[in-house]
């Protein structure tokens, strides 16, 4: 029975408290510009990837790993284009930061 009573009295204190929290908001004077709107498709900033231009890195990447194993190309080779692949892919997050800037 007075496990019943301090639920009570628990659940009015709950209560108290989320209209006092209630009450202070005041949604007069809200500018709901400067929120983001979250509804709608935006538009990138750069372009993706096409499907075709993924297929085609994903083909120069799978035939330069078969020339390494099949020994078509040395090892010098190999190591030199992945060096120049690399490269254009630690550039490119830079280039493409540049691009959208402007």
């Amino acid at each position: 029975m007075l496990a019943v009573g301090k639920q009570r009295s628990i659940t009015w204190v709950a209560g108290i408290v989320l209209l006092g929290t209630l009450a202070g908001c005041n949604s007069q004077g809200t500018n709901f510009e400067n929120y983001p709107s979250v509804y709608g498709q935006k538009p990138a900033a750069t372009s993706q990837m096409t499907n075709d231009e993924a297929a085609s890195m994903q083909a120069r990447l799978s035939s330069l790993g078969a020339a390494r194993k099949s020994g078509a190309i040395s090892e010098a080779e190999y190591q030199r284009r992945l060096k120049e692949m690399r490269a254009l892919a630690e550039q490119h997050g830079a280039d493409a930061l540049k691009e959208i800037q402007n």
